[in-house]
């Protein structure tokens, strides 16, 4: 286990839409890479992989973890199976809580949605659940006496 926890976001209705939206969207060989990086970079580096080629600030409590390439390069072989050269370009938007905590927001595929249009409205969708976490995180907190 890493240095850090990722969480997703749920929402009201328990649905964890970045969760989902990995499971439903992507090749189960880009979730393999995907996952991987995630555990293998994401819950070692937290926010620190910002600054670097896997992150960026974002502002608002907002940071960005960055999964391209190509599959390959991430992973050799997968079942003793070498993975094809397709390219990868995920952007998996996140929030540090806390000293361990990588909270899960929104993600898309960068390379089947390019636009910055599309980019911005996924950031915007990632402030939007931040905001939901957040005031329930304000909601839950025991009153001191």
């Amino acid at each position: 286990m890493g240095e850090y926890r990722l969480e997703f976001y749920k929402d009201d209705n328990g649905d964890e839409p970045a969760r989902r939206w990995l499971r439903e969207e992507l090749s189960r060989m880009q979730r393999l890479v995907v996952g991987t990086a995630m555990r293998e970079i994401l819950e070692e580096e937290g926010i620190n992989v910002c600054g670097t080629g896997f992150g960026r600030q974002l502002g608002g409590g907002l940071f960005e973890f960055r999964v391209g390439g190509k599959l390959s390069d991430f992973v050799e072989s997968f079942e003793g199976t070498r993975l094809p050269d397709e390219k990868i370009l995920v952007r998996v938007f996140c929030h540090a809580h806390g000293d361990k905590l990588v909270l899960l927001l929104a993600a898309y595929d960068k390379l089947a949605q390019p636009s910055k249009a599309h980019q911005n409205q996924q950031i915007e969708l990632a402030r939007k659940r931040l905001r939901a976490w957040s005031s329930r995180q304000v909601r839950v907190r025991p009153t001191r006496r």
